[in-house]
């Protein structure tokens, strides 16, 4: 795309992962300056991602300058199925999106990023996956000159930054008591608490994908977690996230081992507690490690200015416990009205595979019902 103007704005389309590589700076800036943005639009999460994930050819970010100073971005890139598709860079293991846009100038870049976006989706459908509430692709949206539609997408759990007495005071009463006495217990084992540093970043990486895979074996762990481009990529992101006060790898230690780990993504407006592994031996010294690494990780957003510690997406009963706010992600589906029916096939697909999805679940207890019942009859 060539640049074109939207007020005193250029807009470009980058196709170059060389270019992408060269705007780390400015990107930074805009992150800081962009009061919406997840820890996930930083420019270390989004490019080691794409050093891991990204395929050749496929790199297209919508930019918007104003003079030199980069003010406005869009991180996509081009997917041909089960259509040509516009989406996030981050993919799966990504848990929200948004577009960059420097609040002081939201007014014109945000027309100016829609302006390009439809440039650039000529030929496909964007599809935007786990847009939080209230992130600046609300506004995107809103603004879009094509054809639209608004799904629903995952499910994340997020707490208010309080002083963990005060988390604990939000359970019902028996279960606060329980959480009590479960941490004397692990404050009785002597745990210790350590902040890795950038240099540090890949042994304590390492250690914990092996707690990781050690928790889960045999409970279904996620495999991408298991391959190597996922280590490869979270350990390059993580240290450089460190480096810049984006992220934070914990180590929790028992007699000089290291018992639990866990990473955490930061900016401005949320803690995010992305990964943890932990050594399932911790069970039988009555240590509640989902409970350790909260009181931990509240703490440290509470003395940061972090309003909200975010489970981030999943609601695992562990999670409603401590009775979080649900908070739905979005996803938008955005076309050139020439090609809406497209827009609308696709839009159909995904609502008919979220229909058999619910199916399956209503499902699922009606059957493990019958088989309980024909179990007792072959009993009888």
């Amino acid at each position: 795309m060539s640049p074109g103007s939207a007020g005193a704005l250029s807009v470009t389309l980058c196709r170059d992962p060389r270019q992408f590589a060269a705007l780390e700076e400015p990107w930074n800036r805009l992150f800081r300056g962009c009061p919406t943005a997840t820890p996930f639009q930083s420019h270390a999460w989004l490019h080691s991602w794409w050093l891991s994930y990204g395929k050749d050819g496929r790199l297209r970010i919508v930019l918007v300058r104003r003079g030199e100073e980069l003010v406005g971005a869009a991180a996509l890139m081009l997917v041909h199925r089960p259509m040509p598709l516009l989406v996030p860079l981050g993919g799966p293991i990504t848990d929200y999106f948004d577009v960059l846009v420097a609040a002081e100038h939201a007014e014109q870049v945000v027309p100016a990023l829609a302006h390009g976006l439809h440039r650039a989706g000529r030929r496909a459908v964007v599809d935007l996956r786990e847009v939080r509430p209230g992130a600046a692709a609300e506004e995107l949206y809103r603004q879009w000159p094509g054809v639209r539609a608004r799904l629903a997408d995952s499910t994340c759990m997020e707490l208010p930054t309080l002083p963990f007495d005060e988390l604990v005071k939000r359970m019902p009463a028996s279960g606060a008591q329980r959480v009590r006495a479960k941490l004397r217990k692990t404050d009785a084992a002597g745990i210790e608490e350590h902040e890795v540093t950038e240099q540090e970043v890949p042994r304590a990486v390492r250690t914990l994908l092996r707690l990781h895979e050690k928790q889960w074996r045999g409970r279904g762990v996620t495999p991408e977690h298991l391959r190597p481009r996922f280590a490869e990529h979270l350990t390059r992101a993580t240290r450089r996230m460190v480096r810049a006060g984006e992220g934070r790898l914990t180590e929790f230690r028992l007699d000089g081992k290291v018992v639990a780990a866990n990473v955490t993504l930061l900016s401005a407006g949320l803690s995010g507690g992305y990964l943890y592994g932990a050594d399932p031996d911790l069970r039988t010294r009555k240590v509640d490690v989902a409970t350790l690494l909260l009181r931990y990780e509240a703490g440290r957003a509470l003395a940061e200015g972090r309003p909200v510690v975010s489970f981030l997406r999943g609601n695992e009963p562990y999670k409603n416990h401590w009775r979080p706010e649900t908070v739905v992600n979005q996803r938008f589906l955005l076309a050139t009205s020439a090609l809406a029916p497209l827009l609308r096939l696709h839009e159909s697909q995904l609502t008919g595979r979220e229909r058999a999805v619910d199916a399956l679940r209503e499902a699922l207890p009606a059957a493990r019902d019958w088989r309980a019942r024909l179990n007792e009859l072959r009993v009888r």
